[in-house]
Formats: C-alpha cells, sequence, structure tokens
C-alpha cells in the first residue's frame, strides 16, 4: 500500500462509522465495472449513514481528492470508475425507509427489484425499469435517469422524483425539492441559495440555446438535464440531479412518487424477415398506447433458440427482427381484445410482420419478458475472443427517424467490416449497439472508436442523442461538445456552480483533460513471461511474471478467458427469487462477496494489474472464503462464467503458499475426523452429545458446539455388507449398480445406505459396494485442498472405472459426491478414466426415475399419508435442471409434495459446521427453514446430508432422504424405524 493510501485510511479511520478499505487486492475489485474500462481508486469507503458520506466528501475536498459515488457498478459506460475515492452506497445504505400512500423514501443503495417487491404488498411500483434492475441500485437509477422498457407508460426516473436529500461539495447535507422563485431565498442553507439562483440565472440566460441545440428525443440522458428544471417560475434541482452521474451532489435519500400496479397485462410478439419493418411497425405502436416495445435482432433471437430449449420452437428460424409489445389493462379480457388489433394491424393490414404469438399467461409474459433483459449477457456466450463491447450502447433517435437511422447504423458496420446486435426500446427511439470485437486487439480498438464517430455523425444529423437513459461515463463524454455545440459550455457552468473544486466524479459530464478511452480499456491478456518479452535483452527491468497455476486441467489461455468471460454485468448480485446466485452474496451484500470479484481478481492477476503473490495475502483469504463451492453462480450466470473453477485455483495456491486455517482444515479433512470416530462409535457419540465436550472441540478444532451432528454409526456401511458379500462384484446379467456411498452414508446414516440398496434389490438390481473406495473429497476440493482431493479422486477413479467397463453404473445418494465424480473429477485429473467415470456416474433419485420412464420401476408402492416440504439442494441444482427427488415421491400414493423453493439451505456442505461459519450458514438458510416449520407441512425431504442438519437444525421437524421414503412405501424399510419425529437430542440430528 503506497503512503497515500496509508493516509487516507488513517485519516478516516477514526472518523467514519463505515469500512475505508485501501489495499492492491481489494481495490482491484472496484477498478471497474460493467463497461470495458479499469481505473484503480485510491481508497474505497463503505458509508454506513449520511454523515460517514458528508465527512468523506468534507476530507476530499480538503484534500482534493475526487469522489466516485458507485451503486451496484453495473454502468456500461464506466460511470463510476475513477482515481480518487469510491463511495460505495450498496453497501450498508440500502434501506427503505418510509412508505405513503403514493410514495416511498429510501436510501440510494436500495436494489430496485427490492424495492419493487416491498411495493407489491402495497399494490404498488416503481415504474422505470433498466435491464439491470434486478441488481441496480435507486442511487444509480437516478444517477443515470434510467427508464428502460416501460417508458411509454412510465417515463424516467426524473418524473418520478418528489425530494432529494444530497450532499454538496462542501460537505453541507441540504434537501432538495421543487421551490418557487420567491422562494429561494429562505431555502435552508446559503449555499443551496447560491446554487439554486444560480441555476435559474443560467437557465433563464441560455434559453435560446437550450430551445436550438437539446436533442429532440423523448428520452435524454447526455449531459444535464435541463429540461423541466426551470418551469412555471419553480426550480427544481431534483430534475437537474438526475442523470447528473454524482457529477454535481452525492443523493443519500430520495423521496419517489410510485404508481399503482396493472391490473392485466399482456404480450405480443411479432416477427420480421427484415429489421426496418420491425423498425416501421415501432413508430406505428408508439401511438396506439402501448406500456412497452422492445426490439431484439436476429443475433440475439438466434443465440437465444441454441442455448435455451424454451425459446426454440418459440422463435421461427428465419426471423430477422423481433417485437415484444406490452399491452396493460383493467381486464385480461380488454389486454387481449388490444392485443389481436395491434397483431391484425402489423401483421394482416400493413403486411409488415409474417408472424405473431399473443399471450396473457404471468407464466408465458415472465418467460418472453425474460429474453428481452437478459439480451445483453445472452451475447456473452459467444465463443473466441470477440465480444459485444459496450461503448456505443446507448443511443435515442426521434422514433420516426428510427427506421432511417437503422439503415444508416447498417451502412456504418458493414464499411468497418463489424457485427453488431441490436436491441432497442423501439418505441420511444431507445437503441443499444454492441459492436463484436476483441478487445485485447489494438486494431479492434481503433475500428471501435472509428465505429463510433461515424455513427455519432448519422445520430447528430437525424437529432438524436449519445444516450438515452445509462448516461455518458468515461465512453461519451468526450463526444458531448460535438452534440451540444455552444450549449455544452453551459454545463461546465453548471458544474462549476455545484462543484467548485471539481471533486465530484471528474471527467463524466465535462471534459477535465483531453484524452481517449480507449487509453483506460481494461488489459485482458496474460502478461508475457520472463524468456517470452520480446524486450527482455534490452531491460534492465524484468517482465511481470504471469500466476502459474493450472492445478485443473485447463491451459493458461483457457484460464484467462474464463476470467474476462465475465464482463461484470453484475447479475450475481441479484436477490431474485428465480435464482439462488449467490447465496453467500444474499446474506452478506459486499462486493467482494459477490462472484464478480473472483473474476476481477483472477483477471487483476493474470493481466498483470496484481502481482501474484496478492494471492497469498490473508486479504485474498477473505475474498476466497466467500464462496462455498456450491456452482450456483456457473449455472445461473447468464454468460455461462465458470467462477467455482476461478475460485479452487486461486485457493489451492493460496493454501500451498499460507496452509489451511483451522476452519478449512476441519472441513477439508472431515472424513479423517469421521474415521477415527467409526472407530469408536460409543466413544465419538458421547462426546458429541456432551456439552462441555463440544466446547472443548470448538476451542481445539472449530467445530460449532451448537450444531446438530448425526450420530456415528457402530460399524461402516461397507464393513456391514461385506458380510452379505455385496463388497464383492457380481456375475448376474442385467442392470447392474455400483453403489458410491460417500461419508454420510457409509459412517454415520446406514439406514439410507441399507434403504437404497432393498430399493434396487427390489427392482431386481445387482449392487456392488466396491470395498476400496474412498470419500467423494468434495469437502477438502471446495476449500482448495486439491492435492488431498486430487489423491482421493485418483483412488476412486482406480476403482470405479474397471467396473464401469464390467458394465456397472454408478450411483451416489449423496449429491456432493455425484458432483464430485462427474465435474470436479474431470477438472483435477485429464484421464481417460475420468472421464469414463463422470459419463457413467448417475444421483440414485435420477437413475430410479430413468428407470420408470423406460418402464423398468416396480409401482407396487403402498400409501404414505404425509405432507412432505421438498428442497432441491444446490448441488443437484447444478446437475440437473429437473427434480428427480420430486418425481420419485410423486410416484408414492398418499403423499402431498409441496416444493420448497427459498434458496440455499446455507450449510453448504461442511461450511456452517464450524464455530465462525455457524452463525452465517443458519442467516442464509432462514428463509428455508422458516418455509420448513409452516405447519401444513409434516416432514421435510431432501437428497443433501447437510441441508438435512441445516433444517433440523432450526426447522422442528424431521428430514428425510425421497429413497427411505421410496424404500418405506415398497415396504423395504426397517418397520420399527420412526422416520418422521425428529430428535429429541439437542445436538443430534434425526
Amino acid at each position: 500500500m503506497d503512503l497515500e493510501r496509508e493516509r487516507i485510511r488513517a485519516d478516516l479511520r477514526g472518523v467514519l462509522a463505515g469500512e475505508i478499505c485501501c489495499d492492491d487486492t481489494f481495490l482491484e475489485l472496484y477498478s471497474t465495472d460493467a463497461s470495458i474500462f479499469q481505473i484503480k481508486p485510491l481508497a474505497v469507503v463503505r458509508p454506513r449513514r449520511t454523515a460517514d458520506v458528508a465527512a468523506t466528501v468534507q476530507y476530499a475536498a480538503d484534500n482534493q481528492i475526487p469522489i466516485h459515488a458507485r451503486g451496484a457498478g453495473t454502468g456500461m459506460a464506466g460511470e463510476s470508475l475513477g482515481q480518487g475515492i469510491v463511495i460505495d452506497f450498496a453497501h450498508s445504505m440500502r434501506r427503505i425507509l418510509e412508505t405513503g400512500d403514493d410514495w416511498v423514501r429510501v436510501q440510494p443503495g436500495v436494489v430496485l427489484a427490492n424495492l419493487n417487491r416491498y411495493l407489491a404488498q402495497r399494490d404498488q411500483i416503481f415504474g422505470p425499469d433498466p435491464a439491470t434492475r434486478s441488481v441496480t441500485t435507486m442511487g444509480g437509477v437516478i444517477a443515470r435517469n434510467a427508464s428502460g422498457s416501460h417508458w411509454p407508460q412510465h417515463g424516467s426516473a426524473s418524473d418520478h422524483i418528489l425530494e432529494l436529500q444530497a450532499v454538496l461539495s462542501s460537505g453541507e447535507v441540504v434537501t432538495i425539492k421543487p421551490t418557487h422563485l420567491d422562494r429561494v431565498a429562505h431555502l435552508e442553507s446559503p449555499e443551496l441559495v447560491r446554487i439554486t439562483s444560480g441555476v435559474s440565472e443560467l437557465i433563464n440566460s441560455h434559453a435560446d440555446d437550450i430551445a436550438n441545440h437539446l436533442p429532440k428525443t423523448f428520452s435524454q440522458g447526455s449531459g444535464y438535464q435541463l429540461t423541466g428544471t426551470l418551469e412555471n417560475d419553480q426550480v427544481d434541482l431534483c430534475k437537474l440531479l438526475a442523470g447528473s452521474e454524482g457529477t454535481l451532489a452525492l443523493i443519500t435519500q430520495a423521496k419517489l412518487r410510485t404508481s399503482p400496479r396493472s391490473n392485466a397485462r399482456g404480450l405480443v410478439l411479432l416477427f420480421f424477415e427484415r429489421l426496418d419493418n420491425a423498425a416501421k411497425a415501432a413508430v406505428l405502436l408508439s401511438r396506439v398506447g402501448i406500456s412497452a416495445c422492445d426490439l431484439l435482432d436476429r443475433r440475439t433471437l438466434a443465440i437465444a433458440r441454441e442455448t435455451d430449449q424454451r425459446y426454440s420452437h418459440l422463435i421461427p428460424e428465419n426471423t430477422e427482427a423481433m417485437l415484444l409489445v406490452e399491452y396493460s389493462g383493467d381486464s385480461q379480457t380488454i389486454v387481449h381484445e388490444e392485443l389481436e388489433k395491434i397483431a391484425d394491424q402489423i401483421r394482416r393490414r400493413r403486411k409488415l410482420a409474417f408472424h405473431s404469438l399473443i399471450s396473457t399467461s404471468p407464466k408465458e409474459v415472465g418467460i418472453y419478458w425474460e429474453l428481452a433483459r437478459r439480451m445483453t449477457p445472452i451475447l456473452y456466450r459467444l465463443k473466441g475472443n470477440t465480444r459485444p463491447l459496450p461503448f456505443v450502447e446507448d443511443m435515442s433517435v426521434p422514433p420516426a427517424q428510427l427506421p432511417k437511422f437503422l439503415t444508416k447504423l447498417q451502412d456504418v458496420l458493414k464499411r468497418n467490416e463489424t457485427i453488431a446486435s441490436i436491441f432497442a426500446h423501439a418505441a420511444h427511439g431507445n437503441l443499444h449497439v454492441r459492436p463484436l470485437l476483441n478487445m485485447a486487439n489494438p486494431d479492434d480498438l481503433a475500428k471501435l472508436e472509428r465505429i463510433a464517430d461515424e455513427i455519432y455523425t448519422e445520430l447528430f444529423q437525424l437529432g438524436g442523442s449519445l444516450s438515452g437513459e445509462s448516461g455518458d461515463g468515461i465512453s461519451r463524454t468526450p463526444y458531448l461538445p460535438r452534440q451540444y455545440g455552444p450549449l455544452y459550455d453551459l454545463f461546465g457552468r453548471i458544474k462549476r456552480l455545484f462543484d467548485p473544486a471539481g471533486i465530484f466524479n471528474p471527467g463524466k459530464k465535462v471534459l477535465s483533460s483531453t484524452f481517449s478511452p480507449m487509453e483506460l480499456v481494461r488489459p485482458v491478456e496474460i502478461v508475457p513471461r520472463d524468456e517470452d518479452s520480446p524486450d527482455n535483452e534490452n531491460s534492465d527491468k524484468p517482465s511481470p511474471k504471469p500466476i502459474e497455476l493450472q492445478v485443473l486441467n485447463w491451459s493458461p489461455e483457457e484460464m484467462a478467458n474464463a476470467a474476462r468471460s465475465c464482463h461484470g454485468c453484475g447479475r450475481c448480485r441479484t436477490y431474485g427469487s428465480d435464482s439462488r446466485m449467490c447465496p453467500v452474496f444474499r446474506f452478506d451484500s459486499r462486493e467482494d462477496a459477490s462472484p464478480r470479484a473472483k473474476a476481477n481478481l483472477l483477471r487483476g492477476v493474470l493481466s498483470g494489474q496484481l502481482p501474484p503473490e496478492n494471492l497469498e495475502k490473508e486479504e485474498t483469504r477473505e475474498i476466497l472464503n466467500t464462496c462455498f463451492h456450491c456452482h450456483q453462480c456457473r449455472i445461473d450466470c447468464p454468460s455461462n462464467v465458470d467462477i467455482p473453477n476461478m475460485v479452487l485455483e486461486m485457493k489451492a495456491r493460496l493454501i500451498d503458499s499460507a496452509g489451511l486455517t483451522q476452519d478449512s482444515a476441519l472441513q477439508a479433512k472431515i472424513h479423517r475426523w469421521a474415521l477415527w470416530a467409526n472407530r469408536f462409535p460409543r466413544l465419538a457419540n458421547w462426546v458429541l452429545g456432551n456439552r462441555g465436550m463440544r466446547w472443548l472441540l470448538e476451542r481445539l478444532i472449530g467445530l460449532a458446539k451448537q450444531r446438530k451432528l448425526p450420530k456415528v454409526a457402530n460399524r461402516s456401511f461397507i464393513k456391514q455388507v461385506a458380510r452379505k458379500g455385496l463388497t464383492t462384484a457380481t456375475r448376474r446379467s442385467g442392470r447392474k449398480v455400483l453403489y458410491f456411498v460417500d461419508l454420510y452414508a457409509n459412517m454415520f446414516d446406514t439406514q439410507l445406505a441399507h434403504a437404497f440398496i432393498n430399493v434396487l434389490d427390489h427392482n431386481r438390481i445387482a449392487v456392488f459396494v466396491h470395498p476400496k473406495q474412498q470419500v467423494s473429497g468434495m469437502a477438502a476440493i471446495s476449500q482448495g485442498a486439491v492435492t488431498m482431493a486430487a489423491r482421493l479422486a485418483h483412488r476412486n477413479i482406480q476403482a470405479l472405472a474397471e467396473a464401469v467397463r464390467q458394465g456397472y453404473t454408478i450411483v451416489a445418494t449423496e449429491p456432493s459426491a455425484v458432483m464430485a465424480l462427474t465435474h470436479e473429477y474431470r477438472n483435477l485429473l485429464d484421464t481417460d478414466d475420468a472421464r469414463i467415470v463422470a459419463e457413467n456416474t448417475r444421483e440414485a433419485c435420477e437413475y430410479l426415475w430413468d428407470l420408470h420412464h423406460h418402464g423398468g420401476l416396480e409401482l407396487d408402492l403402498k400409501p404414505v399419508n404425509l405432507s412432505v416440504g421438498f428442497h432441491v439442494p444446490c448441488h443437484l441444482r447444478a446437475l440437473h435442471k429437473e427434480s428427480y427427488g420430486q418425481r420419485i415421491l410423486q410416484l408414492i400414493p398418499g403423499l402431498s409434495v409441496r416444493p420448497i423453493e427459498k434458496g440455499c439451505s446455507g450449510m453448504a456442505g461442511t461450511f456452517g459446521l464450524t464455530r465462525n461459519n455457524f452463525r452465517s450458514s443458519l442467516r442464509i438458510g432462514w428463509d428455508l427453514i422458516v418455509a420448513m416449520r409452516n405447519k401444513h407441512i409434516e416432514i421435510g425431504s431432501t437428497e443433501c446430508s447437510a441441508c438435512k442438519m441445516q433444517i433440523e437444525q432450526a426447522g422442528n421437524k424431521a428430514v428425510v432422504h425421497p429413497i427411505k421414503l421410496l424404500a418405506k412405501s415398497y415396504g423395504v424399510l426397517d418397520q420399527d424405524t420412526d422416520l418422521f419425529s425428529p430428535s429429541s437430542h439437542e445436538l443430534f440430528i434425526s
């Protein structure tokens, strides 16, 4: 850490209640956003209250240090990047403070989707809906004056602001709201009087320039929003602050107008053979009272068809463009009638579209909207080094000029031999265009600037604007003088009026220096090795060394490609119920807890921004420990970025240099502790059930003294079945299963293992339990103990691969074991045997359902009259799109199965075992635990032993594996067993 950063941290530490972070590793996480740029800040402040913001601003003003406000970091123009102090409002300032009948007061860190979930309870909504609504904060919505698809119905953010609390550049906290000119002199602050008076004078004196040089568009996100700031003898600085990107003041509270939710809504999808026909249709539809109209081009639709089966039959193959048109009304009948009129006008009367599809089903409407809202991340699934670059990403044209502009846009792209994706909020002329280029290629970056220059020339001739809703940031600020001409000087005067010292987000809206944005493009290539550097012989300084990991089965180039494929969209910061990504971030809402942070960290090291030695530091361990390898980010990421593999690479290096901590040692070596316990089961169970001994274990090895645990079996399952001859391969023909038992069923819940082999035997399937099988090692893998895990994997592969060649299918009842055998082992061991094992391993319920699907499962099932709450474990969700355990339970007569979709249990394998993680794991899984407490649910069911432990910890219900319930229905489970009562012992599960 350099001296200036050290000084900032020392100066602010005693002043703020929030956090101040200045180390290199941490700052790397804040050096990027969803744009193509990278600028490392001096420090990051996470304020807890308005006083922290005011103190930081005052300190920055006194020391001439720039201030950059940041929310979720989803800006695509680099709005929140800078070399000064970044203030992260998303960390702590995220409360909904007050609610009225048609208004709400929020802090800037409140996530828009969370706000609307809260308002839905009052049948209200905050209307503007940018595509990143699931993660973007209200501070970002206001700072960019966001609008989104529903602009025709709700307008932009500035239309909903009633009042703002803001911190001025002097550090003073003021309340800003519409003020009559006669009352300006009576405002609460002399500074606010000066600014308000100055703004009204500037707007009055430049009225002609404003009238002549503002764009003719419906939405305007570039420059400062002068329209509406001075109207009817009122000065409304809220209009001016909306869209100002933190360059004038910092918003700490906002009172916002809300709207009633629509009673009914529906969609018509219109399919076109020509892009200009879609644009012409959008112009017509903008006059008929629709609530939204989005245009998607052929490229986006083709990728959607290839990557999601839901769209493969929905979108005709010859579609060049599609319009997604929404209509809202008082009833479904009215909505359906209006949608039919729209389809009739565009398809039959105007003959612009060749096909249409109407839906008023809420489920289908949600699926169709998902296509539009995930448009940009879908494009990042493209293979190769080209990426859709957000530079000319957001433009606005008068809607009537949209067909003409699209033609000129395509001409520019053809001249530059470049393809691009095109998405538009077509009814109000807002376009999102992304050329597909290689960010690592200097020629492509030069081409990107050339494309921007040519496109903007055409845009300005048609009265368009550089931005419609995404702001100017680094990308578009250099082009503002061309767009606004003499009016641009007024922006500088307004900026100086609010911020005389120029500390608020310099370089945005008003140029502070002459530079090319391409100078700030983030590096994405691996730094050269010493011996490969072309200048090595002529340089006194050694070339930077790249990180050398390659613990897993991938090359450095593949590793770098995985890291750069994270484009920073921030979807991993979501709290939505439609995904589980990321369970840790939902509990611990820090940027360093997000999956995106891990990709940024690895990319920083690979590209030479961070020395590899930083991966061995304690602050890196803290970042990596926020990943417990659940794989939810990998499957829910719209760009399919493999964060778990990146984290495993970095954890492996960290452990290789610094070793395991007490917590990680307990988790990684849990099989060794279990082995010792299994040798002395009576003593082990006494120790685990005695509070005094549990207190001692917590001090010695870190095992949480409150954690309910399974009792140790008197004899391991493998030893039990050895007496029955099941540890010898059978010579029977027909279906044969090698049962991979893993730790839990082998040493703790042997009843589960017996239930499974009894079910197989009932279905006339031969069972072989290999005596040399080891535990899967998933616990070691999650901790980065790769050497230990690879040793276990090698032994298992040796044993299992030979059995597969003999005709066995490997089946496991533990989801984490299936994940290890099918996914992790192939990453650890680059062998044919690992591939063979992976391709022939099934989870128990999956195997049985496949048997049923082919008519081979016995259905002589007796009724089990119970109401079961069913939870899908994270690892199974990562393995299968369908819940086979739930399907198996639905075969049992009398069993009422209630899916519980409340996210991760929080146990995460061995994560919740430790003292340091115990409370955190419960908080992560609390929604699931509460749902399982529902009085209408008699027992819980899940395939995961760790989830079982967590739910029984506080759920007060027994949790049973689906295989046990199936065995009970078959009548092959021990009849004396009580499956349905939770353990009466306070330290043991059932």
